[in-house]
């Protein structure tokens, strides 16, 4: 059964875990991380952004997929619709039976993102899905602003709770440090920050950025209050890296199911050392 992300993220909370989720593309790449998690006991979130959910594999090839992998695997699945700032698209996902999204309206001044986030939540409510929305502006270019441009793009404690109390959001994505991509220098988390919000806000808090993030870091956020990490990047790296190097060796070798495997399997590898991370093993 698809759940939402609601009870997952909670018991998480609870428990002092985080719940990871994982961005996929294609069967392959579902596969790989419903099969691991599987393995280890663990819940667990494929996330899709707009580029593959909406452009690439379509929500029904999605939908149908996670369906198939929640009936065969005794493992509590979420399928998420990550970084979607179309609220029209949104609506539609959820029409057709995603339960978890974000509405990254993190782009808009403070009162803009918090009418279109409330515009989400009040729909998504409706059919019990829940949502995810971001205060604060995540990077990938951003490691050599001066402090105080830096400080306007974290986000703050107190428009925190003033936002999460206004559009009854269900979880929080924070920028404390991170940024999308890979990382020019050693990221720098602001955990000083992240206790602060974490003091002032109820509902989960999410990690966006963890690609590249030393093991350290990321174990030391959960331990403050986070409970979901995002992982992209350090998945399609890996899985491209083995397909090159099978090419390399069999350059005449044009069978996917051969091709593919050698990828599948460097891309388990990181899904398991993302899941022991977070902690999520043996939690369900």
């Amino acid at each position: 059964m698809i759940l939402s992300t609601r009870e997952m993220l909670l018991k998480a909370q609870r428990e002092g875990y985080a719940v990871p989720a994982f961005n996929i593309h294609n069967m392959e790449t579902l596969q790989v991380v419903v099969e691991t998690a599987m393995e280890m006991e663990s819940p667990v979130i494929i996330a899709g952004t707009p580029s593959t959910i909406q452009s690439y594999a379509g929500p029904d090839y999605i939908k149908a997929m996670a369906e198939v992998a929640a009936n065969k695997y005794n493992v509590p699945i979420a399928i998420h619709l990550d970084h979607f700032e179309d609220v029209d698209d949104i609506k539609r996902n959820i029409n057709i039976g995603f339960k978890s999204c974000m509405i990254d309206a993190s782009k808009y001044e403070f009162e803009k993102n918090i009418e279109i986030v409330k515009e989400v939540v009040d729909y998504a409510h409706r059919y019990d899905a829940v949502v995810e929305a971001e205060l604060g502006k995540l990077g990938g270019k951003e490691d050599d602003l001066i402090i105080d441009e830096k400080d306007a793009l974290y986000t703050n404690p107190d428009d925190a709770a003033e936002f999460v109390r206004r559009t009854n959001v269900d979880s929080l994505a924070i920028a404390i440090g991170t940024a999308h991509g890979l990382y020019k220098g050693e990221p720098k988390l602001d955990f000083q920050r992240l206790e602060a919000i974490r003091s002032k806000v109820s509902v989960p808090l999410v990690l966006h950025g963890a690609s590249d993030v030393p093991d350290e870091l990321v174990k030391k956020a959960i331990s403050l209050g986070i409970c979901k990490v995002n992982v992209a990047t350090d998945l399609k790296i890996p899985f491209a890296n083995a397909i090159r190097t099978f090419f390399n060796e069999n350059s005449v070798e044009s069978d996917p199911r051969k091709y593919m495997a050698p990828g599948k399997e460097a891309m388990k590898q990181i899904v398991k050392h993302k899941i022991e991370v977070c902690g999520s093993a043996n939690r369900y």
